[in-house]
């Protein structure tokens, strides 16, 4: 052994095989989770089974679990189960993997948009009531404000996407994760693109496909959450390669 080897062996002591098999379990743990909740974010495709009168392209989602809706139920336990599963990997994510810089800000904004989205299935729209006057005076501003759903809607999207690109950044910048490098990436594409498209024809007049664009969003983060998950298994396979 040269010197130089000598050094990082006496500065950075191999775990015990006990431990190592600990933390491989607990990493599966935290990618079952978030693929779990990949899948479980995904249940507004039940629309499509279920007897719901609904225009997808011209409603929300969270019309669907608004007060009064039908399967409301079905959309709220979804979302509530998705939410607790990630903020659980979220915090998890942050005290067991190595510390970086832009991983712990995906893990910190993970375990946000967890909180976000159960507070989102617990707080739902209120739907419109004709004979109810409003009591404010909608100037265009702050919008979320007007109704608690729409803040924890809008701290729910500014929490992924922060996630999706955190990772994505630490994953080029540290050389790892080859999943979110080249799927994850261009999920993060696709989600942003459409995202700018439901920021810029909220703002114009006419119907612009809203209720579509928002599905392909939200199906992207979906579908970003499962490929993040299969990474976790797939690279900690070898649960050396992080430490």
């Amino acid at each position: 052994m040269t010197p130089t080897e000598q050094k990082q062996a006496t500065a950075a002591p191999s775990e015990s095989p006990p431990i190592q098999r600990w933390r491989r379990v607990l990493r599966w743990i935290i990618a079952i989770l978030i693929g779990i909740a990949g899948i479980g974010y995904s249940s507004w495709v039940l629309e499509f089974m279920l007897p719901i009168p609904s225009d997808p392209t011209n409603t929300f989602l969270s019309q669907l679990a608004e007060k009064g809706a039908p399967f409301r139920w079905v959309f709220t336990t979804g979302d509530t189960v998705s939410g607790a599963l990630l903020l659980v990997a979220g915090i998890g994510g942050l005290l067991l993997f190595s510390r970086r810089l832009y991983s712990n800000i995906g893990w910190i904004a993970l375990a946000c948009f967890g909180a976000s989205t159960i507070m989102d299935a617990q707080m739902p729209l209120q739907p419109d009531d004709p004979t109810v006057p409003k009591r404010y005076v909608d100037t265009g501003l702050f919008p979320q404000l007007h109704q608690i759903h729409a803040l924890t809607s809008t701290l729910a999207v500014f929490s992924i996407y922060i996630a999706m690109i955190a990772f994505s950044v630490a994953a080029f910048k540290y050389k790892r994760w080859p999943i979110l490098r080249h799927t994850g990436l261009w999920i993060l594409i696709v989600g942003s693109a459409v995202t700018a498209w439901m920021l810029i024809a909220d703002n114009l007049p006419g119907n612009y496909g809203l209720g579509i664009a928002q599905r392909i969003q939200v199906g992207a983060m979906s579908l970003w959450l499962i490929a993040l998950a299969v990474q976790i298994l797939v690279a900690e396979r070898d649960s050396s390669s992080h430490r």
